[in-house]
């Protein structure tokens, strides 16, 4: 029902919003860099996160129970990377240009949101005996146990770099909400899994009391993507911008967190993980050599495009990379 919800709400509601952002001037801005082809996206409309975010986080207080603390935790980190996110596309309309928030205020604000949801997390009866450990995926309940302050920077790393992962992806109508629909499916499913006792002590993963309850939330962003995709497929009509591309992966992070697969992370989102890797290499690469590159354009989606590949089967062919890599996911609750 929050899927349905969001949906409905944002598919509804999407008309009228790309209208007022639209008299209001927040459109894309490419830059001079980028593939030719996507100079004709000049001037579409920009900020779409919002919205969704915005209806995601409605449905989701309209569906669930509010006797989960995990539910305003999660809220938070949507919320709080969204407003970062919306930082910098209000700034970069007032320049007029493609550069926002600078790299140290962006990482900062980033930095600063984190620790208070780990902080948060950290004071929660249910998950201090899971704390100060990384559970290891595909293995008969085999856990790796550290320091406070070394999970505190390892939890921070995990936030910071999906939401900068999913913002990196998002260069293509549709690639960056159709990866992200994916991967909120399957820590919904981790999610709902790890709140029931019975079901999580039969499959030996963490069971984590009321933690069932953030389900309620990833499906209300899937049903919010899913409205959002609907105008945000090839050609768009409205573009995520920061405000949604960096609130989506901080999000999923938190989630990761929270039911304790943090490290199949790394395998849900996949895709992410080697558009920011290709970015990191090229940029490595460039400087280290003096101007050669490995790929013809980072992210790695560029660079199939360059090579021929249209917009279209770009997108497909990395949701089916995303699916594929989301079942050997989720094979984890049996291989073990």
């Amino acid at each position: 029902m929050a899927s349905l919800t969001s949906f409905v709400l944002v598919v509804l509601l999407m008309p009228y919003f790309i209208n007022i952002v639209s008299k209001l001037q927040f459109r894309q801005s490419e830059r001079d860099f980028g593939p030719e082809s996507h100079l004709k996206k000049q001037g579409t409309p920009t900020m779409g996160g919002l919205l969704f975010i915005l209806v995601a986080i409605f449905s989701s207080l309209l569906w669930v129970r509010y006797n989960s603390v995990y539910v305003f935790l999660i809220l938070f980190v949507m919320f709080s990377f969204g407003f970062i996110g919306f930082l910098d596309d209000y700034l970069k309309k007032v320049r007029k240009s493609h550069n926002g928030l600078s790299i140290f205020q962006k990482y900062s604000l980033q930095f600063l949101f984190s620790v208070a949801f780990i902080a948060g997390i950290y004071f929660v009866q249910s998950f201090k005996p899971y704390f100060e450990k990384i559970f290891i995926p595909y293995t008969n309940g085999v856990t790796l146990s550290l320091p406070v302050y070394v999970m505190f920077l390892f939890y921070i790393l995990v936030i910071t770099g999906a939401s900068n992962g999913v913002n990196l992806t998002d260069g293509v109508d549709g690639l960056a909400s159709g990866l992200a629909s994916i991967s909120f499916s399957v820590y919904g499913i981790f999610a709902y899994l790890a709140g029931n006792i019975v079901i999580a002590n039969y499959l030996l993963i963490p069971y984590i009391d009321r933690v069932g309850e953030v389900a309620v939330i990833a499906g209300s962003i899937v049903g919010a993507l899913g409205g959002f995709l609907w105008y945000n497929a090839h050609p768009a009509k409205i573009f995520m911008g920061d405000t949604g591309a960096l609130s989506l992966g901080a999000t999923l992070g938190a989630m990761s967190i929270v039911t304790k697969q943090e490290i199949l992370l790394v395998i849900v989102g996949m895709v992410f993980v080697m558009e920011t890797l290709s970015t990191a290499l090229q940029i490595i690469y460039f400087r280290i050599t003096g101007g050669k590159r490995i790929f013809k354009m980072a992210p790695l989606h560029h660079h199939f495009e360059l090579s021929g590949w249209s917009e279209t089967q770009v997108v497909i062919r990395f949701w089916i990379l995303g699916i594929i890599f989301a079942l050997i996911a989720l094979a984890s609750l049996k291989i073990r």
